[in-house]
């Protein structure tokens, strides 16, 4: 049988399962291994007859989701917030991960073309940072407190800059309905401004304390940005490459697969706010060793919950359907 007849065949099916694990209805444990048997009996019939297909990573996911769905606590009402972080965000982020990984290039990439401009071109960091920005932070430098920007009000900065930064990660991400090619340009330019803002310090001899001291919360901030700008890619190329499911059905599954990875985000953004606000603007009083020890705590996390964690998940799920 051909793929795409086969996968015709299936679709409803499959789609009635996936429905039936994101529901927030007790389950039967009966009706959920039954689907489990057919679903591993697909699975196998798709690695056999299909190997290369996207189909096998669907079907994978999917029994992965099903297999934690069985085993986990049966209370699952009374948890459904923490079965929702520890279960559907990181397997969304799994099934994501090759685009996610495309973001964080970008991203990385941009920072170095803002560095490299600015060696070629001086003036490049008054056209990205604006005049009034770059003169400030040279009488602060003067002043012996380069990172003085930061010494605001804590809460009404808080606000602020919770705000900023939600509405960054939200156009990387919304603004890929109209083409993943759009959230990668954000990544573009918010990486770019990086990159200049770092060689900015560079220049001035200090890179290590202004590394040190924007990482307090760009760890977490700058890893937020890049993984929605992923998630705005995913849902762009969901609409864009349909595969062989028809174009709304992609869209449906990339929105709902993008979607909960934004919300997976929002501790982290809340978290990179909290830290800029009101840990970042004592980056003396910490000393280098507390300022890099906030920052490699931070990158820890991000590597375990959204690298290390989702492939774990993963390939639980993965074993027990091959056991």
């Amino acid at each position: 049988m051909k793929e795409v007849l086969y996968i015709k065949k299936n679709q409803s099916r499959w789609k009635e399962f996936e429905t039936f694990l994101d529901s927030h209805e007790m389950r039967s444990p009966d009706v959920l291994a039954d689907y489990y048997i057919q679903l591993t009996d697909d699975l196998s019939y798709a690695k056999t007859f299909y190997p290369n297909s996207n189909l096998i990573s669907y079907l994978n996911t999917l029994a992965a989701k099903a297999h934690t769905s069985i085993y986990r606590n049966k209370k699952e009402e009374k948890s459904r917030l923490l079965s929702f972080f520890k279960f559907e965000v990181p397997l969304a982020i799994w099934e994501s991960r090759t685009t996610i990984g495309w973001a964080l290039f970008i991203f990385l990439l941009s920072i170095g073309i803002g560095l490299l401009s600015n060696v070629i071109d001086e003036n490049f960091t008054r056209q990205i940072l604006g005049d009034s920005y770059v003169n400030m932070t040279l009488d602060n430098i003067e002043k012996g407190d380069p990172m003085a920007v930061y010494d605001s009000e804590s809460v009404s900065m808080f606000i602020g800059i919770g705000q900023n930064n939600v509405k960054v990660a939200l156009y990387a991400f919304v603004l890929g309905i109209f083409g993943s090619v759009i959230s990668a340009f954000i990544l573009i330019t918010n990486g770019i401004m990086v990159g200049t803002f770092l060689h900015f310090f560079i220049r001035k001899g200090l890179f290590g304390l202004a590394f040190s001291t924007i990482f307090i919360h760009g760890a977490l901030e700058l890893s937020a940005i890049a993984i929605a700008g992923g998630a705005g890619m995913v849902l762009g190329n969901s609409f864009l490459f349909p595969g062989t499911f028809t174009r709304m059905e992609s869209l449906k599954r990339g929105a709902k697969r993008s979607l909960k990875i934004m919300i997976g985000l929002i501790p982290v953004i809340i978290a990179a706010a909290v830290l800029e606000s009101f840990v970042t603007k004592h980056y003396l009083e910490i000393g280098s060793i507390g300022r890099w020890a906030i920052i490699i705590v931070s990158f820890i996390f991000i590597i375990w919950y959204f690298i290390w964690y989702p492939r774990k998940l993963y390939r639980h799920g993965t074993e027990a359907i091959n056991s």
